[in-house]
């Protein structure tokens, strides 16, 4: 196992009824901006909630961020806190508006340039030095950005989808209550599910570090997921399924499953590209990558592919090649039972994107994977097996 530090100071307010404690989080006398997405917090209750809760507070209210977070739209909520002298931000809703009210968080007190210094892929990425306090009501499981200091931004003007991480942007609290899951479409909970899923895999399917704890701990988790997520689709109202996909979302990317452990993340890289060129939802671009690199990597990957396919799956019997290819199957068979299609001809993505994606990476050097072997041509091949 790696030498490693860990620190998570999230506080998490888990349960039912736990908005109401919202009140005993916020700073007093403080003027906060409540942050919020489409609307659909007023369709299920949770505004009226979260309203109640902030009586006698100093509250203003900026709505509208985009279930892909763009640089434009955060940076006319930075344009409304500098006027209305915000000291503290409060997300409600799910992992997009959280990433955004993380971005708007720094970019509110970076006075050196264009916050967009903090998205700059490789080592011209500026490191975030301090930002405003946050919190969060989660309605949405699926990122984990409830409990970790990462962000994913997109930018219109040149069609990049970007993230960046920071200890100064980790929520000082997390509101999870598992009943804003049961107004959800089975589009978003399927995407949930498999965002939580992958996020698993990605501090998971490297190579063995002698880390049992971790690795038992991944595999409890996808368990979880693939017992737990068919139930909260088969029955919104289910609350004990709705709170352990919840809690596992949360746990999936908290970063204690990947202390001590190499991790990959080229899943997210390249899924990134696809949505930045097609807007195709989060989840979906994962599901879409994630079975062919493990195909085109299962060399460097064999030893935790038949672990995965083993103890997950319960494959057991067959050459090395067979059971990776059972394993991979399963996985895909798990995302498509879910009503995730994991092609990219479901998504009318063509040859013609993927060289754009090839083009892109090699212009910036990318190198991604766990060993930082996966470049613009091996990001090619992964796609194009997707075709």
């Amino acid at each position: 196992m790696y030498n490693f530090e860990y620190k998570n100071p999230v506080k998490i307010l888990f349960g039912k009824g736990q908005i109401a404690k919202l009140k005993d989080e916020l700073p007093a006398g403080t003027k906060i901006l409540m942050l919020y997405g489409g609307g659909s917090i007023f369709k299920n209750g949770v505004y009226n909630q979260v309203t109640e809760a902030l009586t006698g507070f100093d509250v203003v209210e900026f709505g509208g961020i985009e279930p892909n977070p763009t640089y434009e739209t955060s940076m006319e909520a930075v344009k409304v806190v500098k006027r209305e002298n915000i000291g503290f931000l409060l997300s409600v809703g799910g992992g997009s508006v959280l990433d955004a009210t993380k971005f708007i968080a720094a970019a509110s007190l970076y006075e050196e340039g264009d916050p967009r210094d903090f998205l700059k892929p490789g080592k011209d990425k500026v490191p975030v030095q301090k930002a405003l306090p946050l919190g969060s009501v989660l309605t949405l499981p699926a990122t984990g950005s409830e409990m970790n200091g990462n962000s994913v931004i997109s930018i219109r003007e040149t069609t990049e989808k970007l993230a960046f991480g920071s200890l100064h942007v980790m929520p000082k609290f997390s509101v999870l209550d598992p009943e804003t899951i049961f107004s959800l479409p089975d589009k978003q909970v399927a995407n949930g599910v498999v965002d939580a899923f992958v996020h698993v895999i990605e501090q998971y399917l490297t190579f063995p570090v002698d880390s049992p704890l971790q690795d038992r701990q991944a595999e409890a988790v996808l368990l979880t997921l693939i017992e737990e997520g068919p139930k909260v689709l088969a029955n919104r109202k289910d609350y004990n399924a709705s709170a352990n996909f919840m809690w596992s979302a949360t746990i999936a990317l908290n970063g204690l499953l990947g202390v001590g452990v190499p991790q990959d993340w080229a899943t997210h890289g390249i899924g990134h590209e696809l949505t930045a060129y097609h807007g195709i939802d989060h989840a979906r671009t994962l599901a879409i990558v994630l079975p062919a690199l493990m195909d085109v990597k299962r060399k460097q990957k064999e030893a935790k592919l038949l672990q995965y396919g083993e103890r997950v799956w319960n494959i057991r019997e067959g050459s090395v090649d067979e059971r990776i290819d059972q394993a991979i199957r399963k996985t895909v068979e798990f995302f498509e039972s879910v009503g995730i299609p994991t092609r990219l001809p479901d998504y009318g993505v063509t040859m013609d994107t993927i060289e754009r994606i090839e083009k892109r990476f090699a212009a910036r050097g990318t190198k991604l994977g766990e060993r930082y072997d996966i470049d613009a041509a091996e990001t090619r091949k992964i796609l194009e097996k997707q075709l």
